[in-house]
C-alpha cells in the first residue's frame, strides 16, 4: 500500500509539473498574463490526466477519482500561491509541486475512508 501511494504521489506531482511547464511555455508566447493562465490550465489538465492515469493503472480506485481530483486542485492552489510569492529563486516553486501530489493523496485517503 505504501509503495502504491508513493507511486501515486510521484505520478500526480510529476505529470502536473510537466503540464504546468508546458502550459506556461505555450502561454508565454501570448504574453505575461497568458503565461500564468497557461500554467493554471496546464496544472488543472495535469491533475485530471494524472488522476485518470492512476485510476487506469490501478493506483486509485475509480470511485475516488473526483475526491482525489479536488484534493489535487486544493494542493495546486496552495502550491500556486507559494510559487508566485517566491519567484525570486527556483527551489520553492519546484518544491511546491509536491503539494499537488500531497493534496491528491489526502483526497484519495479521504475518498477511501468515505467509501468504507
Amino acid at each position: 500500500m505504501i509503495l502504491k501511494n508513493i507511486a501515486f504521489f510521484l505520478v500526480v506531482s510529476g505529470l502536473s509539473a510537466v503540464c504546468i511547464v508546458l502550459g506556461s511555455v505555450i502561454g508565454h508566447s501570448l504574453g505575461k498574463v497568458a503565461l500564468f493562465s497557461g500554467a493554471l490550465i496546464g496544472g488543472i489538465v495535469g491533475i485530471a490526466l494524472a488522476v485518470w492515469l492512476t485510476a487506469r493503472f490501478g493506483l486509485l480506485e475509480g470511485r475516488n477519482s473526483l475526491v482525489t481530483f479536488l484534493g489535487g486542485i486544493v494542493g495546486f492552489i496552495i502550491a500556486a500561491v507559494l510559487a508566485v510569492k517566491n519567484l525570486q529563486g527556483p527551489l520553492i516553486p519546484m518544491a511546491s509541486v509536491a503539494l499537488i501530489g500531497l493534496g491528491a493523496l489526502i483526497g484519495k485517503t479521504l475518498g477511501a475512508k468515505r467509501a468504507a
